[in-house]
């Protein structure tokens, strides 16, 4: 598990709506303090002293009960089990922390030592923090969220408008072998910024759970096909160089992901990490393989997208090609080639006329 989905799903575990949540809170509203670690293994074990065991399943009144007691409360991973409570945490003193009160430093360097998430309630501040991934991060009231994430949303639309503007262009340029590095590196550009975007948005809506309302149908709306459309993209442009195999797309994608602010506004930036041949040339001529525009055709399996692209190499041939030619690619009976044939002409007319209406 990489460290940010480590950090998302402890926020998930506290996220409004969980029972996790509503023990928490009750203990806030109880003007009481609480140290909760979440998940129980032999570490957990060996550094918890005092106390006593329950095995019990967990409720936001027991949680709240038993908060009212020194020392710290285990839970099962899941959150549905109380297993110990009024223990003594003794993590290991060397462990690094930033923190100052004795709560919370024992809650940093045990989620350190542990791995598990682990959850403070200061009882002067009236906080939640939840310690996770080597991290501190602080409960947020959801009308402070919502507001962010609506904000997050309308840049999304925009980002989403502007990727369907030069995706248009793209494809008609495509069609007419006249696609060049710049073109290429703007559509994907725009794509990372929409996956950029989507990613900050879904982080908002796990910390608010119940909260989030109708904004994960918003998001999946706004979002529907880019992800596909992005892969398609990167497979159009690969290098001819790539192993079979070797999935340089999905590297391509992993690099793009690892770019700054800064370089992804270098179109040229762009084009040398996607493996765009002649990337410092932004005017030079690349052509597709045609898995996009073949990705535009309905019901079409991906593995006949494989053969076809196999047979003729390249997308202006496939545009040229007969049904007679397409069928000869294993796999394709003469209806299916008259169907795929069909659609290369319509996408390819639809392409043409929004451009040159």
């Amino acid at each position: 598990m990489g460290r940010d989905e480590h950090r998302r799903t402890a926020l998930a575990m506290v996220a409004p709506g969980t029972a996790l949540r509503d023990g928490l809170e009750r203990i806030v509203r109880g003007n009481t303090g609480a140290l909760v670690v979440v998940g129980c293994d032999a570490v957990v074990q060996a550094i918890c002293s005092g106390g006593f065991d329950l095995d019990t399943d967990f409720s936001a009144t027991r949680l709240r009960e038993l908060a009212k007691m020194d020392g710290a409360i285990v839970l099962d991973q899941a959150a549905r089990r109380i297993l110990r409570a009024a223990v003594q945490l003794v993590p290991d003193p060397r462990l690094p922390t930033s923190e100052s009160g004795t709560r919370h430093r024992t809650a940093e360097r045990t989620a350190r030592q542990t791995g598990f998430p682990v959850i403070t309630v200061s009882k002067s501040m009236r906080t939640i923090a939840v310690f996770a991934a080597g991290e501190r991060y602080v409960l947020e009231d959801s009308a402070a969220l919502l507001a962010r994430a609506h904000q997050e949303l309308d840049t999304l639309e925009r980002y989403r408008r502007r990727l369907d503007e030069v995706t248009r262009v793209l494809t008609a340029l495509e069609i007419e072998d006249r696609a060049t590095v710049a073109d290429i590196a703007l559509v994907v550009q725009q794509l990372e910024l929409v996956r950029r975007v989507t990613d900050a948005v879904a982080g908002y809506l796990v910390e608010l759970g119940t909260d989030a309302g109708l904004l994960r149908l918003q998001l999946d709306e706004l979002t529907a096909g880019t992800r596909r459309q992005r892969e398609l993209l990167l497979r159009d442009y690969e290098p001819d160089t790539a192993e079979p195999g070797s999935q340089p797309a999905a590297r391509a994608a992993d690099r793009l992901a690892a770019l700054d602010a800064d370089a992804l506004a270098d179109l040229r930036a762009v084009a040398a990490t996607i493996g765009l041949e002649r990337p410092g040339d932004p005017a030079g001529k690349v052509s597709p393989r045609g898995y996009r525009v073949l990705g535009q055709i309905p019901r079409l399996a991906p593995e006949l997208s494989d053969r076809l692209i196999l047979q003729f190499g390249g997308l202006q041939k496939l545009l040229s090609a007969s049904a007679q030619d397409l069928w000869q690619v294993p796999g394709l009976d003469p209806a299916l080639a008259a169907t795929i044939r069909d659609g290369l002409s319509r996408v390819a007319e639809a392409a043409l006329l929004d451009r040159y209406p």
